[in-house]
């Protein structure tokens, strides 16, 4: 099951900020693959670097992909459609030059047409002349001496990317129907985006499981190509993009799938995060931990196997004799508990009643020494009265002379 990973762009980790610089950096992390970014516009002052980074990406074995302009408008007006197609003319030709294996294009809104058939076959008509023409640009040189990567003669693979709006033309369903009568197209399925326009969809590794299924039955296809990333969203709709852990879109269950039940795919994952190779890094390192946990699973299987062997036991009997002696230890482990917390109460009810008997002497003490203060006051008194009467005898005295 080989599994691709790599960041929308030129990673923010790169010094250079070149494509080839982005490429090498790519490499030296443990990534396979890289999406360029043309946006809005191609500038032909890049087709140097481009053709640089097609030249290292060919001899690299390193697969390379190219993302077309962001707005579009296939299904507008013929000014629209035509300003749409030029722009898409020079992503073509920009992945021609770099190796591109695949290029990722969006439809944009609606615009005249309703939802349904007629919408869905303009898009299919605007994007077999795509096909058409990228063929073209494959077979157009005899000799390729600066171009080698199209000796093979197989065009890139034009992808139609799910969209996350409600206004927006691009539903799961809607992008399989097209891609199912264009030869040379495939679906690009931006999980953020089908999460989003399913109010939160996509959050069990059966959630996953349903997709890939549905792309499968509906293609036949055991390739495929995705976009990941964190995604704010209301109503249905995509906000913006979120770095993965700041979102509830999990990458963990989607890992789960595809090394529990994806042995069959071969998928290549881009990383739309505006964290870029942190987050494909996050990605992988989350590939490794479910790899590791399956291997756990597989190694106590294979343990219980060996036990059940030894022991002469079926598998079953061996489960049934473990799940006795589990039941065992967890009554054991309560009658602990319980035994515990009643000598502790016990203990506590000792220490009260110890507490209250050594008070019943403090009081009695204190009544005792509550007398002999009585009997000082009656002594101060006594003494206050003889002092009274030797004070009237010299008052006397006083008077006699």
């Amino acid at each position: 099951m080989p599994v691709r990973l790599g960041p929308a762009g030129v990673p923010l980790s790169c010094k250079g900020r070149t494509v080839v610089e982005g490429i090498d950096d790519i490499i030296a992390l443990g990534l396979d693959t890289m999406e360029l970014q043309t946006v809005r516009m191609v500038a032909p002052q890049h087709f140097e670097q481009y053709w640089q980074a097609g030249v290292l990406a060919d001899k690299a074995e390193f697969e390379m992909n190219i993302h077309g302009p962001y707005y579009a408008e296939l299904l507008g007006d013929k000014l629209q459609r035509t300003r749409t197609l030029a722009k898409y003319e020079a992503a073509l030709q920009a992945g021609k030059t770099i190796n591109a294996r695949h290029i990722t294009c969006h439809v944009g809104g609606y615009g005249e047409y309703e939802r349904g058939n007629d919408a869905n076959e303009q898009v299919a008509n605007v994007f077999a002349g795509i096909v058409e023409r990228a063929k073209e640009l494959w077979e157009d040189e005899v000799e390729y001496p600066v171009f080698p990567w199209l000796a093979d003669g197989t065009p890139m693979k034009v992808g139609i990317e799910t969209s996350g709006s409600q206004s927006l033309w691009g539903s799961l369903e809607e992008v399989l129907e097209v891609v199912n009568h264009v030869e040379g197209t495939i679906p690009v399925l931006n999980i953020a985006h089908i999460h989003s326009r399913g109010h939160g969809c996509m959050r069990t590794s059966e959630d996953y499981g349903e997709m890939f299924d549905l792309v499968r039955t509906s293609l036949g296809t055991k390739t495929f190509y995705c976009h990941f990333s964190g995604i704010s969203h209301r109503t249905g709709n995509a906000l913006h993009y979120t770095q993965i852990k700041k979102s509830d879109l999990n990458f963990e269950p989607l890992a789960e799938f595809l090394i529990e039940d994806g042995d069959w795919l071969d998928v290549t994952i881009i990383s739309d995060s505006p964290l870029l190779e942190h987050d494909a890094m996050y990605m992988y390192q989350q590939l490794e931990k479910s790899r590791h946990r399956q291997l756990e699973r597989k190694a106590l299987e294979e343990r219980r196997r060996v036990l059940a062997a030894s022991a002469g036991l079926s598998e079953e009997e061996l489960a049934a004799r473990e799940k006795e002696q589990q039941l065992a230890g967890k009554a054991a482990q309560e009658a602990a508990s319980k035994a515990a917390l009643d000598a502790a109460t016990a203990k506590k009810e000792v220490t009260q009643d110890a507490e209250k008997k050594s008070e019943k002497p403090k009081s009695k003490d204190k009544k005792t020494s509550d007398k002999p203060a009585k009997g000082k006051k009656a002594a101060a008194d006594d003494s206050a009265g003889t002092d009274d009467l030797f004070d009237d005898s010299a008052d006397k005295d006083e008077d006699i002379f």
